[in-house]
């Protein structure tokens, strides 16, 4: 209830300023990604968060519940986009490990709970408006997460309770054809995300994985798309497997966005198949 009170507070102050930030096009600002970048809901996109141009201050504040087979996440948190150039995000997450927990010797409903801080800067480019040209957005991003759960983690034979993921990501949208196009490269050994800790004995070290997006915009506040993206898969007792969705997302005003998807998941924790609803609301200017 919490939640949904300060999502309410923040966006009554954002149309209590109308800060004018018209210079974006609806959905360019990407919705919030399920660790807190600007993006879609499982990969950050290269577009810094809000409608925020090259001389404004933006900021999103978003709520996302990811509820599967046999186990539920939530995730809150909030960015400001700055000068179209630089974003800085942060996102609290909460697994509930429900029945399984007890399987884990957990117990039964037992919360896994992490912090994560993110970072992004445009480095060359500019998806929406270089038409003329095929170079896409680029940009660098870093993700510092901290599970608050570390001697659990720990006790799975997770190396550590926090890493940094770094990512370099593309995004192109061709206008003509109302399609969006985006590819991400990430560097990290965050077991589901970090929610069962970082490294472990099956794998310590940092891989690179793939992510994606593809969307089309069916009409100017309405795209439907899929994602995917590679995992690693460090944990012996844990195998883990990529991850997908296809999702639509809408956003009647830029001061609000919503986007669900039906999300594969794969194994997570002693249960696969791993299959659900992905559901999130953004608030902003």
């Amino acid at each position: 209830m919490i939640k949904f009170s300060l999502l309410f507070i923040f966006l009554t102050l954002s149309n209590a300023f109308a800060i004018d930030t018209s210079g974006k096009l609806l959905l360019t600002g990407g919705v919030s990604q399920i660790e807190g970048a600007a993006g879609g809901g499982l990969t950050p996109w290269a577009f810094i968060g809000g409608y925020g141009t090259k001389d404004q201050i933006a900021a999103n504040a978003f709520y996302t519940n990811v509820n599967i087979t046999d186990y539920r996440l939530e995730t809150f948190g909030a960015l400001i986009g700055i000068l179209d150039r630089a974003e800085i995000s942060v996102a609290k997450q909460t697994f509930d490990t429900e029945d399984v927990g007890r399987l884990l010797g957990l117990g039964s409903g037992f919360k896994i709970r992490q912090n994560i801080f993110g970072l992004k800067v445009k480095i060359i480019g500019d998806g929406v408006l270089d038409q003329d040209s095929w170079l896409p957005q680029i940009s660098f991003g870093a993700q510092y997460k901290k599970n608050l759960m570390g001697e659990v983690v720990k006790s799975l034979k997770a190396t550590e309770d926090h890493g940094l993921d770094t990512y370099l990501t593309a995004t192109k949208i061709i206008l003509s054809q109302s399609i969006l196009v985006n590819a991400t490269l990430r560097r990290t050994k965050a077991n589901q995300l970090g929610i069962l800790g970082f490294g472990g004995d099956g794998n310590d070290k940092y891989k690179y994985e793939m992510e994606g997006s593809l969307a089309y915009l069916i009409c100017r506040n309405l795209a439907v798309g899929f994602e995917f993206r590679s995992k690693p898969d460090n944990l012996k007792v844990a195998r883990e497997q990529n991850w997908s969705d296809a999702f639509l997302a809408w956003a009647p005003t830029k001061n609000i966005s919503i986007t669900t998807a039906y999300t594969t998941l794969g194994n997570i924790a002693l249960k696969d198949d791993q299959k659900g609803f992905y559901n999130s609301i953004q608030i902003g200017f």
